[in-house]
């Protein structure tokens, strides 16, 4: 099994379409960076084929404090999320 970073995508990148290792990592770099401004925005990033990243509310709750076993409210908070598409899905399995 064998992990995907992303200095290994730019290094694929680099050798399939002839540029250098650092122009692909700018570009790489250039992606991921939108699709952070794009959630950042409140926006949704959807990659055909691949998924969609978008922000979700995660609603505020109450937990217990460990130590003192007291009721705390935990306030509500904004997460990235990620859903495959039936594409990917279908590739996996």
């Amino acid at each position: 099994m064998t992990t995907l970073n992303k200095k290994s995508i730019a290094d694929i990148i680099a050798e399939k379409h002839d540029l250098t290792k650092k122009e692909a990592s700018e570009i790489v770099d250039l992606v991921f960076d939108t699709i952070a401004d794009t959630l950042k925005d409140g926006g949704k990033a959807e990659i055909t084929g691949f998924g969609k990243f978008e922000v979700k509310t995660r609603a505020s709750r109450i937990g217990i404090n460990p130590q003192t076993k007291e009721s705390i409210e935990i306030p509500s908070s904004k997460l990235p999320g990620f859903k495959a598409s039936k594409g990917l899905k279908d590739l996996v399995k």
